[in-house]
């Protein structure tokens, strides 16, 4: 097997000042951390909602069930992928940005206004899935769209830097999540909050998306050449999925695998830890939002760090060193928690951790737009990071819960994060990536 290298592309700083770039870079990134805004106020709320919505015997089999359903979405990101990435390699990056932000509000707005179980049966837990698919279809293309104009921004010694202010929207998203739940906990009762207040977030996930699409529609598109770039499509044989399966395999599946280990980190660390302070260690719901506030808001201060650092050295010397220190350090992490489960010491292990989760998403969220030429790279990027993320992130709150429950083991999630890693580490000796190169 030979060296995979990152290839091909057409990076380039657009002509625009420093205002101009900071409102670009909040426009790319809205549509991705609204996203990450529903998953968080989902993730605090997943016991409330699994009681409504799947009325199942047991906590944790109602937990499982909400989890899931929230997973489910994630299985429509490798279509949304390969429809809306095609799109964006066709049509421009802001065409496909405004479709996959309308489309997000939907699902927000029937999570909201959806009956529960005892309204309309079957009908509820239903909608919940049907909005998640929405959701998780747009969500596909959003990624790679908003990271490859993100990119396509910079130049090549602050790709990694750009591409880090993905990761600081998804974070400061989360933020935002946290401190709503945290509100809406201390200010509503709790016949207020299983009623009704758990749907705010929804609500204003809905209206924040029209603003969005209002602003991206005053982005320069990066995507030039448009002519160029359809000749190259059309002399390839057609469809860029076809194209990715056939010229460029190597690229594929290194997206794929290293996408394992940084997606598995993040889930598990800035969202599932607050589930598990919750249901597992039986703390208030206060002490999980403030896990989660404080893994959000480390994140957001490490990743330009963590983007920098990749510029001048490399991804994979950022990912593989961090990497493996989140390997040697989950398990202790866990058992501390659970030795010790106070609101100092899980506030303080989720801290440490998400520094970690910050050096090592960060520039693999980077690298897989740099695997692909530029009229694949939406489409490349959005089917490997969608088909990691699918599996090893949407599904990590569910895979971690069974681990619990099969193995009767409270510290099981530090094995599947464990796994994880160890094997997105193992494609590491054939990416070859040119840091601090430009790519024109």
């Amino acid at each position: 097997m030979s060296a995979i290298s990152t290839q091909a592309g057409s990076y380039g700083p657009l002509s625009q000042g420093r205002a101009r770039r900071a409102k670009a870079i909040a426009a790319i990134t809205l549509g991705n951390g609204l996203e990450f805004f529903d998953f968080t106020v989902y993730s605090f709320f997943a016991s409330l909602i699994g009681a409504q919505y799947f009325p199942v015997h047991g906590s944790l089999n109602q937990l499982l069930l909400a989890v899931g359903s929230f997973g489910v979405g994630f299985f429509m990101r490798p279509l949304g992928g390969v429809v809306i990435g095609a799109y964006a390699d066709r049509a421009g990056r802001k065409a496909a940005m405004t479709l996959t932000l309308s489309l997000m509000a939907i699902g927000s707005a029937i999570i909201a206004f959806a009956p529960t179980y005892a309204t309309i049966g079957i009908a509820a837990p239903a909608l919940i899935v049907f909005s998640r698919l929405i959701q998780g279809f747009a969500v596909g293309g959003e990624v790679g769209a908003s990271t490859a104009m993100l990119l396509e921004y910079a130049d090549g010694r602050t790709r990694g830097f750009y591409g880090s202010w993905q990761y600081v929207s998804q974070a400061l998203n989360a933020v935002c999540g946290a401190l709503l739940g945290l509100a809406l906990s201390a200010l509503l009762s709790k016949h207020a909050l299983e009623s009704w207040g758990w749907r705010v977030p929804f609500v204003l996930g809905m209206l924040v998306a029209p603003v969005g699409i209002y602003i991206r529609r005053h982005l320069d598109e990066t995507l030039h050449d448009a002519s160029l770039t359809t000749g190259q499509a059309q002399a390839s044989g057609g469809h860029p999925l076809r194209e990715l399966l056939t010229r460029h395999p190597l690229g594929l599946l290194a997206g794929v695998v290293t996408t394992i280990g940084g997606t598995a980190a993040n889930y598990i660390v800035l969202f599932y830890v607050a589930t598990y302070a919750i249901k597992i260690l039986g703390l208030p719901m206060s002490v999980g939002m403030s896990a989660a506030l404080v893994a959000a808001l480390v994140t957001a201060v490490c990743s330009p760090f963590a983007g920098s650092l990749s510029d001048r050295v490399g991804r994979k010397w950022v990912m593989g060193v961090s990497r493996v220190l989140l390997i040697l350090v989950i398990y202790p992490a866990f058992i501390a928690i659970h030795a010790w489960p106070t609101v100092p010491t899980v506030l303080s292990v989720v801290a440490g951790l998400a520094v970690l989760v910050a050096f090592t998403a960060v520039p693999n969220i980077v690298l897989l737009p740099e695997l692909f030429p530029r009229h694949l790279r939406v489409t490349g990027m959005s089917v490997v990071y969608s088909v990691g993320v699918a599996i090893f992130g949407g599904f990590a709150q569910f895979f971690a819960t069974l681990l619990i429950k099969l193995l009767d083991d409270q510290t099981a999630p530090a094995w599947y994060l464990i796994g994880c890693g160890v094997v997105s580490l193992l494609i590491f000796p054939w990416i070859h990536e040119p840091a601090g190169q430009s790519l024109d």
